[in-house]
């Protein structure tokens, strides 16, 4: 029988993900024993987890998020979970992966040194892109709409072009064949998000400049694929101006 020989190895240098890889399995382990009903972590009810992923990369920050939501709901022991994070990757793919079995909760200073608020938005929109969308909607339903509203449309169009590796924002304005209005379309956004035009001021938009808007807004939702949840009231057609 071969002997067993111990080494010992000195000054190992780790990087800091490493040592909270290292440190995180070790406290999964712990949970999952908890979670089996093992006799020594039956006095468990609650566990707190504080930004698991600090330090890591985007792959394992994901891997963490959804192997934690696969633990904490396919246990036949159920145990409450508070999740603290300031990384919104792995926020989001938690409360994506947990759906609406989880409450979304915001934490921040208050006012007055000392206070802290801690708001419910489980059902806020999350992502400031998103955000931006379900306030243009609200705005054009209310009728409410002004001329910075178009400032807000051409953002949201950068970020979606960028996402989906087009030329400009330009690209995400899909006009019909032999569409006269969608030179109009693109110069009505550019000409309202830059150059020396007011962008809020505080009356309304025409009513032709409403049109055009919604126009804009309905086109550019139903090309691309967002959750048509959020839009539960954006399903009819927009009349072109």
């Amino acid at each position: 029988m071969k002997e067993e020989i111990t080494e010992t190895v000195e000054n190992i240098k780790v990087s800091r993900g490493e040592e909270n890889i290292f440190i995180w399995c070790f406290f999964l382990a712990i949970v999952q024993l908890a979670l089996d009903g093992d006799e020594a972590y039956e006095w468990v009810e609650y566990i707190y987890i504080d930004d698991p992923v600090s330090s890591l990369d985007e792959f394992n920050a994901i891997a963490v998020a959804i192997h934690l939501a696969a633990m904490l709901t396919e246990s036949k022991r159920k145990l409450g979970a508070v999740i603290s994070s300031h990384h919104t990757l792995f926020f989001n793919v938690l409360c994506n992966t947990l759906k609406n079995k989880a409450h979304k909760l915001l934490l921040q200073k208050g006012a007055k040194p000392g206070t802290f608020i801690l708001e419910d938005t489980t059902n806020k929109t999350f992502l400031h892109h998103l955000a931006t969308l379900v306030a243009l909607k609200d705005a054009q339903e209310s009728g409410k709409l002004y001329k910075h509203h178009f400032n807000m449309m051409r953002g949201v169009m950068e970020q979606t072009a960028i996402f989906f590796g087009l030329n400009g924002w330009k690209d995400c304005i899909k006009a019909e064949d032999n569409d006269p209005d969608e030179t109009l379309r693109k110069r009505m956004i550019d000409i309202l998000s830059h150059s020396d035009y007011s962008l809020y001021e505080p009356r309304e938009m025409p009513e032709e400049y409403k049109c055009c808007f919604k126009k804009i807004f309905h086109d550019f939702i139903h090309r691309y694929p967002f959750n048509p949840a959020l839009f539960p009231n954006a399903t009819q057609e927009a009349k072109t101006p």
